[in-house]
């Protein structure tokens, strides 16, 4: 992949498990789901008009097929081999306003664009940024913003500073947008004399995360949701490190060419915060920072 189409992911976890240093562990057996789940009904029902927009090979039996990687706690993820996370509890409202129930099929994330393309899938949801490379192979629907956020140890013991975290080894997941932003960080320490910044490399998140919590790295850099959820499930020993910043919209995937399907949906994400569901569900999930308030379809982005 190039560093456009970088952002997710390898594994996140839904607990935090103490082993002498504190290790992520994914929640439950992965596992294909084989049945719809029942729709969310938001305020007022289905919108009529928005529903006769989806094409009659998704409404023919009244379900959505999604593929995603549910490995990625708090958006997408398995408890007891059931699907749930924010991504979800989101999409099962907005489908539910097209008058669609949704069945989750877990898949490897690199199988989540190319199963949409082929047809396999009818949507792919798997906190997929929006990015030039997808928006050539998809349609995408924005409905969430997933910046950066650091995280370190509990009451913060070495005193890192966001503005100044020079000479600080940083851990982070190989392959996502925080990795050429700390290389930017360090490069102007390097500009203004200053020690660079240690970057710490790591195959999947979970090992990173667990880094910051043994101490064997100073800090981290993760997206927003991810480390919200650590924080929560790290049982006293994490806590956010400053505000949340940059712009790194989620987006769902849907077959190229189905322009008036992705407008349908856009429309259903903004009628669900309208009524106030899209934000109950992010308050549900502690990822509120994230709302965006106007979902579009294949938005501008460098």
């Amino acid at each position: 992949m190039t560093t456009g189409s970088l952002r997710r992911r390898a594994v996140a976890a839904s607990a935090l498990v103490l082993t002498g240093a504190l290790a992520l562990a994914a929640c439950g057996e992965k596992k294909e789901s084989t049945e719809p789940t029942a729709s969310i009904t938001p305020k007022g029902g289905p919108d009529s008009k928005l529903a006769a927009m989806v094409p009659a090979e998704v409404k023919a039996d009244g379900v959505i097929k999604i593929g995603s990687d549910t490995t990625y706690a708090p958006a997408e993820f398995l408890d007891n081999n059931k699907v749930v996370g924010f991504d979800v509890d989101l999409f099962d409202a907005a489908a539910a306003k097209l008058g669609l129930k949704t069945q989750w099929i877990t898949t490897p994330f690199t199988g989540v664009i190319t199963g949409v393309k082929s047809g396999k899938y009818e949507a792919g949801i798997s906190s997929l940024t929006i990015n030039p490379e997808r928006l050539k192979d998809t349609e995408m629907v924005s409905y969430f913003n997933a910046p950066i956020q650091w995280v370190v140890k509990k009451g913060n013991p070495l005193g890192i500073q966001l503005e100044n975290p020079c000479g600080k080894k940083v851990a982070v997941q190989t392959g996502t947008v925080e990795v050429p932003d700390l290389q930017k960080r360090s490069k102007d320490c390097k500009t203004a004399g200053k020690p660079e910044i240690k970057i710490d490399q790591f195959q999947d998140q979970s090992t990173a995360t667990a880094a910051v919590a043994s101490g064997k790295d100073d800090a981290g850099s993760a997206d927003y949701p991810v480390f919200v959820d650590a924080v929560e499930k790290s049982r006293g020993q994490l806590e956010l490190l400053g505000e949340p910043y940059g712009q790194a919209p989620y987006g769902v995937a849907l077959k190229k060419g189905q322009t008036q399907f992705a407008e349908a949906l856009a429309g259903a994400y903004k009628a669900i915060i309208t009524d106030g569901t899209y934000q109950r569900v992010l308050d549900k999930w502690k990822v509120g920072k994230g709302a965006i308030t106007d979902p579009a379809v294949n938005p501008k982005v460098s």
